[in-house]
């Protein structure tokens, strides 16, 4: 699987089964090569026209199952939502 194929992938939680969105970046460890953690951005700002300013960052241990379409997570959503880094 290519990181480009995750991007194309629904994120869903598994403890409340709410949708977080699509994966629009990882981040991975420079030497291992291995991924850390997903990041999804998260609701939009005022009727969706000022961008957005929080985004979930999910560690990859958290990640339960990738299937063809969604990927499945089990995590808190407010230990894992952030404010954007800009």
């Amino acid at each position: 699987m290519r990181i480009f194929d995750l991007r194309e992938k629904e994120v869903i939680n598994q403890c409340d089964c709410k949708r977080l969105g699509f994966v629009c970046d990882i981040e991975f460890d420079a030497c291992t090569g291995c991924i850390e953690s997903l990041i999804i951005p998260g609701e939009p700002k005022i009727c969706g026209l000022f961008g957005r300013d929080t985004e979930f960052i999910i560690p990859f241990k958290c990640v339960v199952q990738i299937g063809e379409e969604i990927i499945l997570v089990k995590v808190k959503v407010d230990e894992v939502l952030r404010k954007c880094k800009f």
